[in-house]
């Protein structure tokens, strides 16, 4: 009893700070647009802070890597191991990391072809493309919910719902 309330307080702090670094850390709104409920979709290098489309292309990759990474050490820690405790600041990462804010700049017009494993349909169905992210950030936000709670067959369920938004996005929008 004594360690799953240790286990609460731990997860509890870790979500007290990620949120104030989120809040602190926020990327500003680009080009000095007010923000809506979707993000547009960056027309030239100069709508990002990448110095190059090459860079913005690199940089997406290996973001979207490190999640997958992320999400897998996750997995390792809540399944496998079922402590929620060790996965605390991985889960915080996780919410900080993926969300269509940190990604959806390093998907410039165009940026697709030569080292890009990015189909043009990205920019055809930009609506549908940012809303995979939204998607995405819920799933995430359900996973963290499920896991505070301790039910090892709910934190599955919620991980691999994870897994499956990620999934259905790739097939969708990149070449495997």
């Amino acid at each position: 009893m004594q360690q799953r309330y240790h286990r609460k307080r731990a997860f509890q702090r870790s979500a007290i700070s990620s949120t104030l670094a989120l809040l602190l850390c926020a990327p500003l709104i680009w080009a000095g647009e007010e923000a809506t409920s979707e993000l547009s979709m960056p027309q030239t290098v100069g709508d990002t802070q990448f110095a190059s489309e090459r860079d913005a292309v690199m940089w997406r990759q290996q973001e979207l890597k490190d999640i997958e990474s992320l999400v897998r050490q996750l997995r390792f820690d809540l399944i496998n191991n079922q402590d929620v405790e060790a996965a605390a600041p991985r889960l915080t990462e996780l919410q900080e990391r993926a969300t269509a804010q940190q990604l959806l700049p390093a998907f410039i017009a165009g940026t697709h072809g030569g080292g890009s494993e990015a189909r043009s349909s990205i920019w055809e169905e930009w609506s549908e493309f940012a809303a995979g992210f939204t998607d995405l950030e819920d799933k995430i936000t359900q996973l963290v919910e499920v896991a505070e709670q301790g039910d090892t067959r709910n934190t599955a369920r919620a991980l691999s719902e994870v897994g499956a938004s990620c999934k259905s996005c790739h097939r969708a929008y990149r070449y495997d």
